[in-house]
């Protein structure tokens, strides 16, 4: 009767979600968002019933495809395939369910196609050796070493102090180190094979005695047992012919092993035991330098070592900015990887050895060498630039070391391709301002990587976004928000919810929900939601979340009235808007009065932009009006419509004869372009300010030109292409198979719904 009990309300959990989903939202709006949490939890509190809820899900799932109920699939699959990684053991005929439905999704369009594909592959690793993905995760997350499955993982949140208050990113900052506390590396290998244990010997594992095993044991052992474990898992889930039963036997001698005491029926009959899924490595950070994001990036690839100074970092990193600038000069160059000389050219400091590398020569050629000249050897400092990354180059999935030259005939060893082993998850916490940073910060990464490729080849690079608005901004904010409703200040996160609505139900009820986490009286009902809830819904997101939705970066560049100032160039993701800038001296007073009382408020502008029209022809329009001001938004009201197109609304002064007399009205004039410019014909300056964000506002601006943002690569392609064919148009070679266009990429976890 109990059993009968437990599935019934794990059922009931089920079904709120799903009418969530339609629109049916709880009584409670305090529940709002919390329903996935508050379902695992339960699971996790009674590991037992892991294949209950399991059963359930795809019960649901086989009733959503029968009745075509599609928008239910992704969201029960995700939650289906979220407990049967924690679960400590799940049937082969429950798991070969799964991965049938999971092949049924091949049939249907796109995101449903991709993420069964996906789903598809881990459960077929899966059936084969239980508790593969749980292993794997927990290995790239926590950054264990292991040669079977040496991948790396860590997330990244970046909140900006500006937009965010105080009491919200100290609570974010406790929350991340707290998760942290109790995760250390022994510990997580001991997850690691009690779950691996369990899951492949079901009732077989004495799990009560494993445990104790292992904390009796030194942490050399432990980690000795680790390897065995991962190595036997990995080998059986590459084996595509291997059988479970197989896969059970070796890991039973593993288990003997560890127990060193193996005795007929010591089996625990206690039932299932969960093994807690440790939390990601986290790190928090507040956005204060433009350049942070790549220096962070580049510290996860390339660690400083423990004898340098804390302090030094900035000052490193410079010097590898330095060489960005020399770089430039060589950018028409063919990108390759370069290989430091530690050779000074001095003749004092060439070691005695390296005199006679090869074979004595004869005097003709003694003769013909370049003599060395007296010198003054340049002291570099501890992570000098390119020494810093070549270093960072020798780790695992790297290229090797440059190798000592062979004698003619030798053929050379193929040098070993560049694998990326290491994950970074940046997390986004705000609202579309600090996505605004985000575009000009991802917009300089690929500059860079176009100068000198590092970071490409070895990371993979996945985009998330929370969106928070506080409910007391602070001056910024409030000077922002002057102009700009709480809801403009997140069209990003709206669009997002509104192609996917599992994002929608998990991701954008944290809008208003952290602020509030974060500024509740202490007490220990507070610290059991906050460390519990925040950190599992990040962990959840980014685990989850793998289908992106690209958004298209927009290039402007700003003329002003003043000729000696050079133009401005710049990036934004959201919006570009435009306002008549006040005059300053008298006399700019005066004549601006006149001209308003005669033509009304505004200034003269001159509009010119390709319009976009279904045959995708480029049509250019030129027309002139007057106008207060103008804003061009990149993220569409409805999803159906193109992510690729500017909506611009102008706001046109009409002129109105009558017998009244002259009067004025303000008129809509809208259009839909991709590239577009703006001029001032009177001369009269005005203000842009970029992706709503009163930091990126440019003053005394004459003329504005607006296009897609190309890809960096793509444009030094094409460079290199023109050098040789002056007259081609068209994309050739190389860079006809290149993304030309800068998308990017925020992970949800449907991508975009047809």
């Amino acid at each position: 009767m109990e059993s009968a009990e437990v599935e019934s309300d794990i059922l009931r959990r089920v079904r709120t979600l799903l009418r969530e989903l339609d629109g049916h939202h709880p009584a409670c709006q305090s529940d709002r968002g919390m329903l996935r949490w508050t379902l695992h939890k339960k699971i996790d509190q009674n590991p037992s019933n892991s294949s209950v809820l399991v059963r359930i899900l795809v019960k649901e799932l086989e009733r959503a495809e029968r009745g075509d109920f599609r928008h239910y699939i992704i969201p029960l699959l995700h939650t289906l395939m979220y407990a049967l990684i924690k679960a400590p053991c799940i049937s082969d005929e429950l798991c070969s369910r799964v991965y049938d439905f999971c092949k049924k999704l091949l049939t249907l369009p796109k995101p449903f196609c991709t993420i069964g594909l996906d789903y598809a592959i881990r459960l077929k690793m899966e059936r084969t050796a239980p508790g593969t993905l749980y292993q794997r995760m927990v290995i790239s997350e926590q950054s264990l070493k292991s040669d079977p499955y040496p991948y790396q993982e860590k997330i990244f949140i970046f909140a900006d102090p500006d937009l965010l208050s105080e009491a919200i990113c100290n609570a974010l900052v406790t929350d991340t180190e707290a998760a942290q506390v109790s995760q250390s590396p022994r510990a997580c290998m001991c997850y690691v094979i009690v779950h691996a244990m369990q899951a492949a010997l079901d009732e077989g594992c004495d799990v009560s005695g494993l445990k104790r095993s292992l904390q009796e044991m030194p942490t050399s052992d432990v980690e000795h047992w680790f390897q065995q474990v991962v190595a036997a898992v990995e080998c059986a889930g590459q084996e595509g012919s291997a059988d479970r039963g197989q896969h059970a036997a070796r890991l039973e001698k593993i288990y003997h092993a560890v127990l060193s005491a193996p005795q007929a029926g010591d089996a625990s009959s206690g039932g299932l035991q969960g093994t807690p899924l440790p939390n990601p490595n986290i790190s928090f950070h507040l956005w204060t330098e433009d350049d942070q994001l790549w220096k962070e990036l580049v510290l996860f690839i390339r660690p400083l070592s423990h004898s340098c100074e804390p302090n030094c970092l900035s000052q490193d990193l410079d010097n590898f900015e330095i060489q960005d600038i020399i770089s430039d000069c060589e950018c028409c160059e063919q990108t390759r990887f370069s290989v430091l000389s530690t050779d000074s050219g001095i003749e004092r400091d060439l070691p005695a050895a390296a005199e006679e590398p090869f074979a004595p020569c004869s005097t003709e050629t003694e003769q013909s060498r370049l003599q060395r000249k007296g010198g003054i050897k340049k002291k570099l400092s501890p992570l000098e630039s390119v020494a810093f990354l070549q270093a960072g180059c020798n780790g695992a999935g790297a290229k090797p070391p440059a190798k000592p030259l062979k004698r003619a005939g030798t053929p050379p060893e193929p040098a070993a391709p560049l694998r990326r082993l290491h994950t970074a998850r940046i997390v986004l916490l705000g609202d579309d301002r600090i996505l605004g940073r985000l575009a000009q910060a991802y917009h300089s990464l690929r500059k860079r990587e176009t100068r000198r490729v590092f970071l490409t080849p070895r990371l993979n690079l996945q985009f998330y976004y929370i969106p928070v608005v506080t409910g007391q901004p602070n001056t910024l904010a409030v000077a922002d928000h002057a102009a700009t409703g709480q809801e403009e200040l997140c069209e990003v996160a709206g669009y997002l919810g509104r192609a996917d609505p599992w994002y929608e139900s998990n991701i954008n009820t944290l809008c208003h929900m952290i602020p509030k986490l974060a500024t509740m009286p202490s007490s220990p009902s507070k610290h059991l939601v906050t460390d519990l809830f925040i950190t599992d819904v990040v962990a959840y997101y980014v685990r989850m979340g793998i289908q992106p939705v690209c958004f298209q970066v927009y290039a402007v560049k700003i003329f002003f009235n003043d000729p000696a100032q050079e133009p401005a160039e710049d990036v934004f993701l959201t919006e570009l808007r435009t306002q008549v800038q006040d005059s300053i001296s008298h006399k700019e007073l005066n004549i601006t009065k006149k001209k308003t009382t005669l033509d009304g408020p505004g200034i003269d502008l001159t509009v010119t932009y390709r319009k976009v029209v279904v045959s995708d022809r480029a049509k250019e329009i030129t027309m002139s009006l007057r106008s207060t001001g103008l804003v061009m938004k990149a993220i569409p009201a409805d999803e159906a419509e193109d992510l690729v197109c500017l909506n611009v609304n102008i706001t046109e002064i009409v002129r109105i004869n009558n017998l009244s007399g002259r009067s004025f009205s303000a008129v809509a004039n809208r259009l839909k372009t991709r590239n577009i410019k703006i001029r001032s014909t009177e001369q009269r300056p005005f203000t842009v300010c970029l992706d709503k964000d009163s930091r990126r506002a440019y003053r005394n601006v004459i003329c504005v030109e607006v296009s897609p943002c190309l890809e960096p690569s793509y444009c030094l392609q094409k460079t290199r292409t023109m050098k040789f064919s002056l007259h081609e148009t068209e994309d050739v070679g190389l860079a006809k198979y290149m993304p030309k266009s800068l998308l990017l990429p925020i992970n949800t976890f449907a991508g975009f719904i047809q």
